[in-house]
């Protein structure tokens, strides 16, 4: 039997063609509407059509559903929608997806004050590197934008180098042809070849450093987990003003190393200390 649709098939016809493109087109819309209120702490169906372009009487219907499904609440004093109480499920979901263990969360929180840094803790999922912990103060804050989920700019950030070293010439080709190698600062390396050599270094030192390549003024470093396969699961970085690392880069690096074996040893037995 051939698996080539007829060409009256439904899937197949200008109208099927149209049905399907109009309801991507929708939940598009659908999940900017979410964001746009997400982003502002509640907005009017006015703000939204006005950010969207999208005409109000397509933004009321999208709202309503939203209410409906308890993604949104519309709060009808005040004529704004806010975020639902759904959504709060689905946040618990994802933290509990990448939840960090104790001992992990631990060795990350000694970190970050041994070396007087922004700690993370980042984890694979997929083809992604994902931040799944980062203990920080006022005074030695984390970098904006690095919260808990951030997967973007595997290039330019420490713990993204750490993922692509690790990869095959093969895999790392196909990563980047899907997510690019945007120029975020004046330093952010968007050259292959040497964004190849640069990673090749990496994989013999065994630490990734990033030098105002994702925010300038900024500095961060990372050093692969891994276990008991010794497969590369993760990693533990810091990040610091550029100004201050000079006179403490051996440091950084001592700190930087320390708390990945103490992760990779969990990893590897179910516990950090040293057996």
């Amino acid at each position: 039997m051939s698996n080539v649709a007829p060409l009256n098939s439904p899937d197949l016809t200008p109208s099927g063609i149209s049905s399907r493109t109009d309801g991507v087109a929708t939940v598009q819309k659908t999940l900017s509407i979410l964001e746009i209120v997400a982003e502002r702490g509640g907005a009017t169906a006015r703000e939204v059509s006005d950010a969207l372009s999208v005409p109000i009487p397509t933004v009321y219907r999208l709202l309503q559903e939203l209410v409906h499904a308890e993604y949104l609440v519309h709060l009808k004093g005040a004529k704004r929608f806010e975020l639902g109480y759904k959504l709060h499920g689905l946040g618990v979901s994802l933290h509990r997806q990448l939840a960090v263990p104790v001992p992990v969360r631990a060795a990350i929180d000694a970190l970050h004050e041994d070396a007087s840094a922004a700690a993370y803790f980042a984890v694979y999922r997929g083809a992604d590197v994902v931040i799944a912990y980062v203990a920080d103060c006022p005074k030695h804050p984390r970098v904006t934008p690095l919260k808990f989920g951030f997967h973007e700019a595997a290039h330019a950030t420490a713990f993204g180098k750490i993922m692509l070293a690790g990869m095959s010439i093969e895999q790392r080709e196909q990563y980047l042809q899907v997510h690019g190698v945007s120029p975020l600062t004046a330093s952010t390396i968007t050259d292959r070849g040497e964004l190849d050599r640069h990673l090749a270094d990496v994989a013999t030192l065994g630490i990734a450093w990033e030098r105002e390549e994702f925010v300038p003024g900024k500095v961060c470093a990372a050093v692969g987990v891994r276990n008991a396969a010794g497969m590369t699961v993760g990693s533990v970085a810091i990040g610091t003003d550029a100004a201050e690392l000079p006179d403490r880069e051996h440091e950084v690096e001592k700190f930087l190393r320390e708390g990945s074996a103490t992760v990779s040893r969990y990893f590897r037995s179910g516990s950090t200390q040293r057996r």
